[in-house]
């Protein structure tokens, strides 16, 4: 869901208008915007990886490489907050994107504005599915109700 509209980011950074029209793509050009789009990239691409942890065992167990904290039980609070916490501010973050094609987008040019709102639909997803692993984490790993 993350990766098309990264790498996107990424073909702009590397001096491709990819839908923006000469004018609109000079914004792009400055060293601030290519850094905080590989950043926004990355965050985008670790967060998404992250997500990982909830279903596989490393979201259990710190992996041994990491320094003081290695070969430790995660406690599922401890992953279930911050993804939760995720999700609702993607769901937020995201849910405009579904009506990208309302917006007004000057700067891009006709097929431009297409390409890239079909490249951020699958974000829209995000969210509402990092709740759906977050729940499952939290029920596998929910302590024993006492009775």
């Amino acid at each position: 869901m993350v990766l098309p509209s990264s790498l996107w980011r990424i073909v702009l950074v590397l001096g491709y208008p990819a839908g923006y029209s000469d004018a609109g793509f000079t914004g792009f050009e400055t060293m601030g915007a290519k850094v905080w789009m590989l950043t926004l990239s990355m965050l985008c691409e670790l967060g998404a990886f992250l997500t990982i942890g909830l279903v596989r065992p490393w979201g259990e167990v710190v992996p041994r490489w990491i320094p003081l904290i290695g070969g430790r039980r995660v406690r599922p609070m401890a992953a279930v907050v911050p993804a939760a916490s995720g999700a609702v501010a993607l769901t937020l973050l995201w849910a405009n994107v579904p009506w990208w094609w309302t917006y007004p987008h000057a700067d891009m040019t006709r097929i431009g504005n297409l390409i890239v709102g079909t490249l951020y639909q699958p974000l829209v997803l995000w969210g509402p599915l990092l709740a759906a692993v977050t729940l499952s984490y939290y029920r596998r790993h929910r302590s024993p109700r006492r009775q």
